[in-house]
């Protein structure tokens, strides 16, 4: 009954950790492709190719439902994938809608026609492939009309994160925020379109002011599963068991992923 995690680095980890706390009786298998992060600065082909070795992999673990808990492999690669390449009984699902759900106020798996909604500004932070995707831009266009989309790419930030730089990190979240500002000066809601930055937060609420509304991905995500699994339970895949994989040093990543979560993880070989 396992569920696959997958992400390109250790920000899925934040996804993870969210998916631990609201699902705890459901084995989660977790797959990071440390050894070619970034992906947020490699072109279309290249996520797409990496994405589908590691969900392939995911698969083998008895992982039917895969989500990407990437927000590049989302926008670069999930279209694709979900159009042409993954088998009927398998499912791979992204980070994005949930989201985009929460920020236009409808209801999980809502399919009606777009309308307007309260929101009609919106800074998006993300990397540059998934700002250069517009794939959050055209899921919003789904089920939302009238929304002005200004996208910052946040090039360093997740490099800084990985690096456990956080200083640097913060003065480039409000290096970015500013440069969003100058073209969009009065946003109303930010969204945190890349799993690194939920560890950022208080930067980009600091920078962004007391009248934007941050939406952020894990709680979103998770709310999403749960409630994806229990209009979809047969999707529950034949693993049993939790364990992280890494394509990278399973111990330097055990490492950095346990100053992320705050508590021990072990990785294996991928």
């Amino acid at each position: 009954m396992a569920v696959g995690v997958f992400d390109s680095g250790l920000g899925g980890l934040t996804v993870l950790g969210a998916l631990q706390t609201r699902l705890p009786d459901v084995p989660f298998v977790y797959y990071g492709d440390n050894a070619n992060t970034p992906y947020g600065v490699r072109d279309a082909d290249d996520i797409y190719t990496l994405t589908c070795a590691g969900v392939e992999r995911l698969w083998a673990e008895g992982c039917d439902l895969v989500i990407l808990a990437c927000n590049t492999a989302s926008a670069a690669a999930l279209r694709r994938m979900q159009e042409n390449w993954v088998p009927e009984g398998k499912r791979v699902l992204g980070v994005f809608v949930p989201l985009i759900e929460a920020l236009t106020e409808r209801q999980w798996g809502d399919n009606s026609p777009p309308r307007e909604v309260a929101v009609k500004h919106v800074a998006l932070f993300a990397t540059p492939a998934t700002v250069q995707s517009r794939a959050f831009q055209r899921e919003l266009a789904f089920r939302a009309i009238g929304v002005d989309v200004e996208a910052q790419p946040c090039g360093g930030v997740v490099d800084a994160i990985e690096e456990g730089d956080m200083i640097l990190a913060e003065a480039l979240v409000h290096s970015h925020v500013s440069a969003l500002k100058r073209r969009m000066p009065r946003p109303d809601a930010a969204v945190l379109g890349c799993t690194h930055y939920p560890l950022m937060e208080e930067a980009f609420r600091a920078a962004l002011g007391p009248d934007v509304a941050v939406y952020s991905q894990p709680d979103l995500v998770a709310a999403s599963l749960e409630d994806y699994l229990n209009r979809r339970p047969d999707m529950l895949g034949t693993g049993t068991k939790s364990l992280c994989l890494t394509t990278g040093d399973p111990i330097a990543v055990g490492h950095k992923a346990t100053w992320f979560l705050r508590r021990k993880i072990d990785f294996r070989p991928a």
